[in-house]
């Protein structure tokens, strides 16, 4: 496969390692005869590294076949986070220092969240691209408000801190971007 053809959740093989892909963006070169770059920012899936590197549109790169399972959230404890599949019923535990970043987004009653599996080991949790949480912690809201206004920090159901505008108040449920930990609306 090119490397123009790269995707957000993909995963590739680069030098022996597996990345799970989190980010494409592409350069478009100045000149006539320079290149376009794709660079890609991802994570290693073992080591949990980042990886970030620029290649050319027509460069090969290797994509390591692997399966998305639908997964509901249980519970944690010391030994990390259980997950149930969502069609086979069956268990399975994954390390915190696996999902370390999804960790802030991950809790009771997330719906979409999806396992990535290559040879019956569950490789990590990827996030769907909006999560819809509840305020449970803010400075009180501020009548008149209006949306394009300043913002004030709220602690949402999972322990997230996100800045969201001063008329919110606890207990209203707003959007957040998984990408980029944003307040998007709310819901």
């Amino acid at each position: 496969m090119k490397a123009n053809e790269v995707k957000r959740g993909m995963v590739i093989q680069v030098e022996g390692q597996n990345i799970l892909i989190l980010q494409t963006t592409v350069q478009t070169a100045s000149s006539r005869s320079g290149n376009t770059l794709y660079k890609v920012r991802g994570r290693n899936i073992v080591t949990r590294q980042k990886f970030e590197r620029g290649f050319k549109g027509d460069e090969l790169v290797d994509e390591v076949e692997f399966a998305r399972r639908p997964v509901q959230f249980l519970y944690r404890d010391a030994d990390g986070c259980t997950f149930m599949d969502s069609e086979s019923y069956e268990q399975f535990t994954v390390p915190d220092e696996s999902i370390e970043e999804e960790l802030q987004y991950i809790g009771e009653g997330i719906e979409g969240l999806v396992a990535l599996v290559a040879d019956d080991k569950v490789l990590g949790i990827e996030l769907p691209p909006t999560i819809t949480f509840a305020i449970i912690e803010c400075a009180p809201g501020i009548k008149g408000a209006s949306a394009s206004a300043r913002t004030k920090p709220a602690t949402l159901t999972t322990g997230l801190v996100v800045q969201v505008p001063e008329y919110l108040e606890p207990g209203d449920v707003i959007k957040v971007n998984t990408e980029t930990g944003a307040y998007m609306s709310r819901a």
